[in-house]
C-alpha cells in the first residue's frame, strides 16, 4: 500500500474511530545498528506526532496498542526501560494535553502496571476527563482474550446480583462489562510494520473494522502514511453484511 502524502477521497467519509497497532520499533533500532530502547524512543516521538495528526485529519478518537497483556514477556531490562518512558512520556505530556484538549483515557488491565505510572494516568485521566472532541486512548497491559475473561466474570458477577438477566443477554448487554464500555467500536484498524496479524488487539470490537497493513516501521510512520491509510478506508464500501443494493437506499438517506 502505498505511503504517499494525499488527502481522504471522501471528507465525510473520515473514520471517527482509528486503532493502531505500533510495530516496528525493534527492527528500525536494528536496521541502525543502535539498542532497541533507542527505537521506542523514537517510538514515543512518533506517538507524538501521530496523535495530533489523526486530530487534524478529521478523526475523533485514537487508540494505540501500546503494551499488551504478552509484552511482560519480553526481557526485563526492555520491560523496564518501556515502563520508564511510558512515566515519562505522561509525564510530559500531561500539561500539553489539558492545553490542546485532549481527553486521555485508557483500556487494559491498568492495575498491573507500576504504581507510579498508574498514578500518573489516573491524574491525566481525570484531569482531561470533560474534553470532549478528541479522544486518545492508551492499551496499556491491554490483550482481547483477557478482557473476554475479565468481562465475563464481572457480568457473571452482575448475574448473580440481579443486574443482568441471563435469558436476556445480547451482545450489547455484554460488551458494557468490556474495557472499551461507552467507547465507539473502532472503524479503521492500522499495524505498521508490514505485520499482517491482529496480535490479540480489540478483537471483537474490530469485527466490522476495515483493516490496514503499513510497510512502514512505527518510527517512521508519519502523517502522510495515516492521510494514505484514510484515504484507503474512504474509498471502501462497509456493508456490514448486507449487499451494495441495500446501502445505496441508506446512502441516499443521508
Amino acid at each position: 500500500m502505498s505511503s504517499a502524502s494525499q488527502a481522504p477521497a471522501d471528507p465525510l467519509n473520515v473514520p471517527r474511530h482509528v486503532a493502531i497497532i505500533m510495530d516496528g520499533n525493534g527492527r528500525w533500532a536494528k536496521a541502525r545498528g543502535l539498542p532497541r530502547i533507542e527505537g521506542h524512543r523514537r517510538g514515543v516521538e512518533t506517538v507524538r506526532s501521530v496523535t495530533y495528526a489523526a486530530r487534524d485529519l478529521g478523526v475523533k478518537m485514537l487508540t494505540l496498542y501500546a503494551f499488551s497483556a504478552e509484552n511482560w514477556n519480553r526481557p526485563k531490562d526492555e520491560v523496564g526501560a518501556l515502563m520508564g518512558l511510558l512515566e515519562l512520556y505522561l509525564r510530559k505530556e500531561l500539561d500539553t494535553f489539558v492545553r490542546d484538549r485532549v481527553r486521555l483515557m485508557t483500556v487494559g488491565r491498568i492495575e498491573g502496571l507500576p504504581r507510579g505510572v498508574q498514578r500518573l494516568l489516573a491524574a491525566t485521566v481525570e484531569r482531561t476527563r470533560e474534553f470532549a472532541d478528541y479522544t486518545l486512548v492508551l492499551a496499556l497491559n491491554y490483550g482481547s482474550r483477557t478482557e473476554m475473561v475479565d468481562a465475563a466474570r464481572a457480568y457473571a458477577a452482575a448475574v448473580g446480583a440481579g443486574r443482568e438477566k441471563l435469558n436476556d443477554a445480547s451482545w450489547d448487554s455484554f460488551a458494557k462489562y468490556l474495557y472499551t464500555s461507552g467507547m465507539p467500536d473502532p472503524d479503521l484498524v492500522i499495524r505498521t510494520s508490514g505485520e499482517t496479524r491482529m496480535s490479540n488487539f480489540l478483537l471483537m470490537q474490530a469485527a466490522y473494522a476495515e483493516l490496514y497493513f503499513s510497510p512502514v516501521l512505527w518510527p517512521d510512520f508519519s502523517k502522510a502514511d495515516l492521510a494514505a491509510a484514510i484515504a484507503d478506508f474512504a474509498r471502501r464500501e462497509r456493508r456490514y453484511g448486507m449487499t451494495s443494493e441495500q446501502l445505496k437506499p441508506v446512502a441516499a438517506a443521508k
